[in-house]
């Protein structure tokens, strides 16, 4: 199961988004999924910014040996999933790919169907492996994505893009991260097997 998280520069929203989805699948035991990430405007081989590595730190990931790339139309055929940091760049996502909107969604997004598939009891853990949970759970959202109830504001489903800007946005957009990261990993575990949520 590949797992896409994508931005607009790679180096500040979607590699914190990939490795601490990353180290919490892992810490869930869900680590059959690879993560990786891509930026729709990307400068290839740069590393996270200083505040994005520190913020990947802050929720137990390890930002080390990052180097952003553009996103590619092969990228996206490849991933089974795309989790974006925003509904424009899920837009573009689909607009390189037209079948991959069945798959794409922004990371509150998803995390947001995954509560509503949770509550209604529709992701009972399969005694399979971590990547056929992810895929069971992909394969439900698919299905069930225009019956979980939108958002209040449409902007909710977005992170906002932090660079270049305060450390408040900073954090803000790591606490959102955080959030989204946390539901996705803890309606995807079984019962027994905590989220992994760190310490804020």
């Amino acid at each position: 199961m590949n797992v896409l998280v994508v931005c607009t520069g790679n180096i500040c929203r979607s590699p914190v988004a990939e490795r601490v989805l990353a180290a919490r699948l892992a810490s869930a035991g869900l680590g059959d999924v690879i993560v990786s990430s891509a930026g729709t405007a990307a400068l290839a081989g740069q590393p996270m910014t200083p505040q994005a590595a520190a913020q990947a730190l802050r929720f137990g990931a390890d930002p080390a040996g990052h180097a952003s790339r553009q996103l590619t139309e092969r990228l996206v055929e490849d991933a089974d999933l795309v989790l974006t940091a925003t509904r424009a760049h899920r837009a573009e996502v689909a607009e390189l790919v037209p079948r991959a909107a069945r798959r794409a969604y922004t990371l509150r997004e998803f995390a947001r169907v995954l509560d509503f598939l949770s509550a209604d009891g529709a992701l009972e853990p399969p005694a399979a492996a971590a990547g056929s949970r992810l895929q069971q759970a992909t394969d439900a959202a698919a299905r069930s994505r225009g019956f979980a109830p939108p958002p209040s504001d449409p902007n909710d489903d977005d992170i906002l893009d932090p660079y270049r800007a305060p450390d408040a946005v900073y954090d803000e957009a790591g606490r959102l991260i955080d959030d989204a990261v946390d539901r996705i990993v803890s309606a995807l575990a079984a019962p027994s097997v905590s989220g992994g949520r760190s310490a804020t």
